[in-house]
Formats: C-alpha cells, sequence, structure tokens
C-alpha cells in the first residue's frame, strides 16, 4: 500500500500565535497532529514538546523490519512519553505551569493504520463516499451527547464545547485510547485539530474531500472554508491518500475490499 502525505498549520482569524503542531514523516508513514493550551505561550510550548517526543521516539525505537504486533503498543508508549516530557517541563518552568496539549498521532504500516489519540483533536476516514470519525473526543460535551443531555444537533454551538477531560502534560500519567484499522485502496484520512471541524460540519469536510483533488488542494480548501466560517482557532490538518501504487484523485474507489472491524487497545490506566 502506497500513502501519500499533506499536512498545513494556519493561525485562523482571531488568534496571534499558532498553539497547534504538526510532525509528519512520511517515509516512516507516521502523522502527529497536536493542539496545545496554556497561558503565556505555554500551549505552543506544549505542543511542540510533545509532536517531537512522539516523533523522536519512532526515530530511536521503529525499524522497518519490525513486526507489525510492535505498532501498537509503541504507540502508546511514545504517547505516553509526550506526556511526561510536557509534564516536566511544566513542572520545571512556572511560566508553563497548566500548560497541556491534545495529541492524535498516526502509524501508516502496510494495510493497516494505527492510531492514538488524547483530548479532542480527531481522526477521519472517506472510504466509498462514507466519512466516519477514527476517534472519539475526550470531552465534557461527548460525556453530554453520550449521557443524552444534549441533542446532537446542537453540538457544534455548544458553549463548553472545547472543554477537555484528557490532555497530554496535565498530570504525570495519562490514559491513552489505541486503536487499529484496516486501510483500503482509495481511503483518504483526515487529521485536524478542533479549528477545522469547529467551523465545518463533517458534511461539508467530506464534501471538500470528494470533490476536490489533489491532496494539496483539498488541504487548501478546507483551510479556506474554516477561516471565512470565522477562523475562530488555529486550523491544522493532515491528509493521507492510500492506493496500491499511486495516488489518485480524492473520489471512492470503485473496487474495495471488504472491510474488517478494527482492533483496539486502552492503556492500563483506562477503564474497561
Amino acid at each position: 500500500m502506497k500513502c501519500d502525505f499533506f499536512s498545513l498549520t494556519d493561525t485562523g482569524r482571531i488568534r496571534v500565535n499558532n498553539e497547534d503542531a504538526l510532525a509528519v514523516h512520511p517515509a516512516r508513514g507516521l502523522v502527529v497532529l497536536a493542539d496545545g493550551m496554556g497561558g503565556y505561550n505555554a500551549g505552543e510550548v506544549a505542543s511542540h514538546l510533545a509532536t517531537h517526543a512522539v516523533a523522536d521516539r519512532f526515530a530511536v525505537l521503529w525499524s522497518d523490519d519490525d513486526p507489525p504486533a510492535r505498532v501498537m503498543p509503541l504507540v502508546l508508549d511514545a504517547m505516553l512519553y509526550a506526556n511526561r516530557a510536557v509534564f516536566e517541563a511544566a513542572q520545571a518552568n512556572p511560566d508553563h505551569r497548566g500548560m497541556a496539549t491534545t495529541l492524535v498521532t498516526a502509524v501508516f504500516q502496510g494495510s493497516r493504520v494505527t492510531i492514538g489519540h488524547v483530548g479532542d483533536s480527531r481522526a477521519y476516514r472517506l472510504r466509498q463516499g462514507r466519512f466516519v470519525g477514527l476517534t472519539r473526543d475526550h470531552s465534557l460535551l461527548q460525556e453530554k451527547l453520550d449521557a443524552g443531555l444534549i441533542p446532537p444537533h446542537l453540538a457544534r454551538v455548544a458553549h463548553d464545547k472545547n472543554l477537555v477531560t484528557r490532555a497530554i502534560g496535565v498530570a504525570a500519567q495519562v490514559n491513552v485510547d489505541v486503536h487499529e484499522h484496516l486501510v483500503q485502496p482509495g481511503d483518504t484520512y483526515l487529521f485536524c485539530s478542533d479549528g477545522l471541524n469547529d467551523m465545518l460540519a463533517d458534511t461539508e469536510m467530506a464534501q471538500v474531500l470528494l470533490h476536490f483533488g489533489p491532496l494539496e488542494r483539498a488541504g487548501h480548501e478546507l483551510l479556506r472554508r474554516a477561516n471565512e466560517a470565522g477562523g475562530r482557532d488555529n486550523i491544522s490538518l493532515v491528509l493521507v491518500q492510500c492506493s496500491p501504487q499511486s495516488a489518485h484523485p480524492l473520489h471512492p474507489s470503485a473496487a474495495m475490499a471488504q472491510s474488517t472491524h478494527p482492533m483496539s487497545y486502552r492503556s492500563p490506566l483506562c477503564p474497561p
């Protein structure tokens, strides 16, 4: 399976600085995206620390000869390593106390992608015209949705939609969700900070991916629309498109293998 990557990040129309960070390494099939939080530029520090920590951990521990079974525990290890790096940096510098960041990591290897996430930065997949979320937000809003306390159609305008219940760097330990999915030829994956999905509904993002290609054009169109809708936060995204030999336009493939149920793994800190 060959995957093509495109990424971009933008300050948006309201914020003064960009507290998002990206680390994309196509040769390793690695995607890392973080959305930082904290005063005095601490959010920017946290997101860059986290993305660099994950990328550095993979550079040290990952080998092309490693079996696929190593990917899930390595994603978990790298994200826990990033958590320690951010937490210890916050403790060491009074100006950075309380800094934290969301984090989503993906590793594309052969016909599988392994995704780990903490917080409300997201991963989506477009397959045969169907756009689905592959991550579930760790947020107060998601808990209210799960409990039926707020109807889904009001979620995007809820006043507490950006209050995360889990983040990298808040404590010495963190719960990490890691799961594995089958990759099919023609799949397109979108990883983004909430500066994108807060501005654009899932249906609009899907339409852009379906009707704008190649990846670079689709990415810039998503960014343009998010800024046009208000650009109230930093906007970051990574697009990944997979095919047997080379990239194809962003239209659903006609011939797909039957999908399998995703595998999932939760860190030992997570309740069953």
